[in-house]
Parts: C-alpha cells; sequence; structure tokens
C-alpha cells in the first residue's frame, strides 16, 4: 500500500478549493520577464570581470560548452517542474518532501545574491546621477590623484622604464570618490557612503513597488526592462569598436590559452557563471514559471532565451575587452591582463572610460547606459525577489503578500549596507563565494539528484508528455540522467579539495563557511522534520514514503489533475510489469 500515490485531491465532498495561483497577463510577459531575469546583471556586470579574471579566451570556451551541458538542459528542467506544479521553489519539493531543504536552501542564496545586487544598483544609481554634470566626474583627474590619465584622452602615453603604470580617472573616480574603497579588511569595514545610502533606499523603493501588487504588474514593466537595456548595449558595441586599439582587447578576449583550459579554477568559473548568468538552480525561474498557464510552450520559450543569454554575454564581453584594448593603447601597457584590475569594479571602469570618450554629447550616452544597467538590474532583482517572496508566502499564505514584500526590502536594505562601506568591495566577493556560489553548486547537485533519480528522469519525461503533449529527445534524458549532475559533482569535489582561504582575516572566512553551512544544512534539517511528520509507519517506511510525491503532487487544476493520476497509474502498471534488475531498472529512470 505504500507504492500506491493518491493523485486526486482535494478530498471528495469538500467545498472548500484552495484559490488557483496568480497567472501571467499575457504569454508575452512571461518571456520577457525571464529575459529581464536572465539577461541582466550577470551578463553585463559579472560576466566581463569573470572572463577577464580568467584570461579572456580561456574562459569563453568553457563557458560555452558548461552552458550547452549544463545551462540550458537545467534551465529547461526547471521550467518544465514550476509550470507543471504550479508551485515556488520550496512547494516544488513536494515530489520529494524529503528534500525541500534544497528549496530552503537556494532560498537562503538568492537572498545574499539579493542583497549585494541591490548595492551593485545602487552605485549604478550613483552614476547615473552623475552623469547630468556639466562634464562627466570621471571623465578628468582630480588634482589630487597621482599617476592618473584622462579617460577623457584619446591618445597613448610613452612610459619611460622607471615610471609608474598609470590609471585612468574612471578607475579613480570609482574607488576613491564612489567607493572610497580600502585595500584591505585590517582597518575593518568603515562606515557606509552617505550617497550610496540614498542611492540604496531609492532603489529598494522601485523594488518594492514594482512587487507590491504581484505578478501582473511586474510582467506589464518587463516590457521596458528587457526591451530597451539592447538599444544602448549595440550603440555602446559600436562605439568600443571603433576606439583605436579596440581590436587587440576582443582578441584576447576570444583567443583560448590552451594550457589554462586544462585548469580546473577556469571551468569552476565557467559553471558558476553559468548559474548567474541564466539564473538557474536560485529558484526564481521555478518560481516564474509556476504562474504560467499549464499548456504553455516552454521548451521554444527555454531555447530562445538560453540563445539570446549567450548573445548578450558575448556583446558584454567584447564591449568590456574593446574598451580594456583601447585602455592598454593609451597607457602603453602591452599585456592586456595587466591593464586594470580584476573583480566586481571592473565594469565600473571600462563603461565610463568609454563613454568619456564620446565625441557627441558624452553626457546623454553615460545617462542612457546608465538607466540601461538601472532596468537590468530592476528586471534581475525583481525575478529573484519574487522567488524569496513566494517561498515565504507558499509556507505563510495567511501573511498579506505586500507585508512579505515590505519585510523583505527592509532587511536587503539593512544588510546592502555593509558592501557600501570602504571594504564592501572585499565583503561582495567573499559572500559571493561562499553564500552564493559555494552553496548553489553545492543545491544544484542535490536539485539534480531529486529531480533525476529520486522523482526520475522518466517521469519528468512523461509529465511533459501530459503537459505539452510531446516527446522528450535523448539529448535532454542523457543531460539530465548523466551528463549535468556528474559535471556539477565533478565541479564542486574538485573545488571543495583546492580550496584556498579568500585573501581576508580568518574571522571572515569563518563567517563564509558559517552562511555555507546554514544554507547547506537546511537539506538534513528539513528531511528529519519530514520523517518525523510521517505517523503511523516505520522508520524505514517512513524514509520510502518522503521521498515519493505527495498525495496532491500534478497540475494544480483539480480536472487535469484527476486526469494526470489516472496517466500515471497506466505508467506505473506498465513499469512494474517489467524485470526489476538494476540494469532495468536504471535504464527505465532514464530512457522508458
Amino acid at each position: 500500500h505504500h507504492t500506491t500515490v493518491d493523485l486526486k485531491a482535494p478530498t471528495p465532498g469538500s467545498d472548500e478549493k484552495p484559490p488557483l495561483r496568480e497567472k501571467w497577463g499575457r504569454n508575452i510577459e512571461f518571456l520577457l520577464s525571464c529575459v529581464a531575469l536572465s539577461v541582466g546583471f550577470g551578463n553585463v556586470w559579472r560576466f566581463p570581470y569573470t572572463a577577464f579574471k580568467n584570461g579572456g579566451g580561456a574562459f569563453v570556451i568553457p563557458y560555452l560548452i558548461v552552458l550547452f551541458i549544463i545551462g540550458r538542459p537545467i534551465y529547461y528542467l526547471e521550467m518544465v517542474l514550476g509550470q507543471f506544479s504550479n508551485r515556488g521553489c520550496v512547494k516544488v519539493y513536494d515530489l520529494a518532501p524529503a528534500m525541500r531543504g534544497i528549496g530552503v536552501g537556494q532560498t537562503v542564496a538568492i537572498f545574499t545574491v539579493i542583497t549585494y545586487y541591490a548595492s551593485v544598483l545602487a552605485v549604478t544609481l550613483r552614476y547615473l546621477v552623475a552623469s547630468f554634470n556639466p562634464e562627466l566626474p570621471w571623465s578628468k583627474c582630480d588634482p589630487s590623484w597621482v599617476d592618473c590619465v584622462d579617460s577623457s584622452r584619446l591618445g597613448s602615453i610613452t612610459l619611460g622604464p622607471n615610471v609608474t603604470q598609470p590609471k585612468t580617472s574612471a578607475d579613480l573616480y570609482f574607488r576613491k570618490t564612489v567607493m572610497h574603497a580600502a585595500d584591505s579588511l585590517d582597518g575593518g569595514l568603515g562606515y557606509p557612503d552617505w550617497r550610496l545610502a540614498l542611492c540604496l533606499i531609492v532603489s529598494w523603493i522601485c523594488i518594492v513597488a514594482i512587487l507590491i501588487k504581484g505578478i501582473k504588474s511586474s510582467g506589464k514593466v518587463s516590457y521596458f526592462l528587457a526591451i530597451f537595456p539592447y538599444i544602448i548595449i549595440a550603440v555602446l558595441l559600436v562605439r568600443s569598436l571603433t576606439l583605436e586599439g579596440a581590436w587587440t582587447g576582443i582578441k584576447y578576449f576570444f583567443e583560448p590559452q590552451w594550457d589554462k583550459l586544462l585548469t580546473i579554477e577556469v571551468w569552476y568559473e565557467a559553471v558558476t557563471q553559468c548559474f548567474f548568468s541564466l539564473t538557474i538552480c536560485f529558484g526564481g525561474l521555478i518560481v516564474y514559471s509556476s504562474f504560467n498557464d499549464f499548456s504553455n510552450n516552454i521548451y521554444r520559450h527555454a531555447l530562445i532565451i538560453t540563445s539570446l543569454d549567450t548573445v548578450t554575454s558575448l556583446i558584454a564581453g567584447c564591449v568590456v575587452f574593446g574598451v580594456i584594448g583601447h585602455l592598454a593603447h593609451v597607457t602603453g601597457q602591452p599585456d592586456i591582463s595587466k591593464v586594470v584590475q580584476s573583480g566586481p569594479a571592473l565594469t565600473f571602469i571600462t563603461y565610463p572610460d568609454t563613454i568619456a570618450k564620446f565625441d557627441f554629447l558624452p553626457q546623454f550616452f553615460s545617462v542612457l547606459f546608465f538607466f540601461m544597467l538601472f532596468l537590468l538590474g530592476i528586471g534581475t532583482l525583481i525575478g529573484i525577489v519574487t522567488s524569496v517572496i513566494t517561498a515565504i508566502h507558499d509556507q505563510r499564505p495567511d501573511v498579506a503578500r505586500w507585508k512579505i514584500v515590505i519585510s523583505v526590502g527592509l532587511a536587503g536594505f539593512c544588510i546592502g549596507l555593509i558592501y557600501i562601506t570602504p571594504g564592501g568591495l572585499i565583503i561582495l566577493e567573499l559572500l559571493d563565494y561562499y553564500g552564493a556560489t559555494l552553496v548553489t553548486i553545492t543545491l544544484a547537485v542535490f536539485e539534480l539528484l531529486t529531480f533525476a533519480w529520486i522523482y526520475g528522469v522518466n517521469r519528468v519525461c512523461k509529465d511533459i508528455e501530459f503537459m505539452l503533449g510531446i516527446k522528450t529527445g535523448l539529448f535532454w534524458r542523457v543531460c539530465w540522467g548523466i551528463v549535468t549532475p556528474i559535471t556539477v559533482l565533478f565541479i564542486l569535489l574538485v573545488s571543495l579539495v583546492q580550496y584556498k582561504p579568500q585573501n581576508v582575516p580568518l574571522g571572515y572566512n569563518a563567517l563564509g563557511w558559517c552562511l555555507y553551512a546554514f544554507a547547506v544544512l537546511q537539506l538534513p534539517c528539513w528531511a528529519v522534520y519530514a520523517v518525523m511528520q510521517k505517523q503511523g509507519l516505520v522508520w524505514w517506511d517512513r524514509c520510502k514514503a518522503v521521498l515519493r510525491p505527495m498525495a496532491d503532487w500534478g497540475p494544480e487544476d483539480p480536472t487535469k489533475r484527476s486526469e494526470y493520476g489516472t496517466f500515471v497509474e497506466e505508467y506505473k502498471r506498465q513499469s512494474t510489469a517489467r524485470s526489476d534488475h538494476l540494469v532495468e531498472k536504471v535504464r527505465r529512470k532514464l530512457f522508458k
């Protein structure tokens, strides 16, 4: 009796029906919202500095491979299960309640990302306001800055043998004027900059205002958030390619350094960038898909969005590396990798430097660019904040949504103040590594294990067949069941074996590990809780029961769920009629 699952909920005779989940106003709103979610800071801000840190072309090839065998399969898988179940990133684990801690841990990771993304958004807003000055403040060197070259300069300079490598005014403006950046954390974090604090308040007000009325209001905004940025990126690309020396940087971006392709660090960075670029294994995609109509063709959407995401990353890379090539020409530095420092600040140095060289109305293009970057950040943040709000609201539907939105906004603002201190950039990289990157890869292994082996690749394919009426090809089955989980697991194990502490005082590394442990330990804690909730069974039967779908697992609509129950019973009947050998079970799990 333990192997039979009653899928026909609600209980007969009950007059009360749970309210249907809120839906997107139009199908195109879902597509554009996913574009705004996936095509954002991960492409224009994070991708260029990650590529620069890992050798340009040495990073691009692994990144493209990883997108094909990991990014796209996970993207499609999360969209499928979100739309099929109409559940958020925690409730989707009703397919195996013992694994619900994965969704909780991912919510912790995504909240970590939210806090520093919002701070980057505040820096963007700071630049947007500064762009209205009669002269761009980063285009000329301040008299107090030493070894500085005006970013508005178009010619090159010649350095003597003992002359210090100069920095551009855009570089020094960001570090000294905007961030007041400290070189280390030895003297503590310092105090938040009041201008950035005001910008952070405005950023969170914009996010809360869009989300407070639900998914339909954010769907309307997606038209502007998804389309307008591409116009500005195209303008910047043209300008970047026409700068003297730009093609040297672009050659560095695309020309692989074959020796680096054999280092695990580059592949590790490619995998993590894939997660951030597509926003997979964070819960946002599952949440967005859960607001879809049941029969929406997400297969087509998954292919469109993942392809567009890849192209956007490459275009952003061309813009940044074109500017870096030009900076090498201006400063007389023959080694591209030594022109600027890598890290989160790279985007706020290279893009402003490009704009400072515009001959015609640089202030106008600066306003357009930083407004575009602000929109990209808003688009990304709306999606990932929605996943946190939905995770909380699914667990506590009795709490009004607007209260959750405001609470998340207040918490995000208070924590975000850390990143706009003089030591904030260092803390950003620290928490990005421990609280976001490492947590996401760890939980991604268990997410794939749950979806592909506990629930089963073939069961997922049957759900797709029931939902969309299409058969799933061999590529998706092999990736979901074998290639993707093994690759992610390998990357995780090697990264843990080759772990090196961040270059910060010991206590900060300990804090990072505490955050990692808090997120990852959600999995065993919720598994134990799920087992204890099962009554009337011996412990072994309890363990098996919490790895099977709950009674109400399936489509949201009761009629559809009833049809799905019949569909699944037929599938189970055919499966149990076959051999029970291990090899046959594995083959059936993947291919039948």
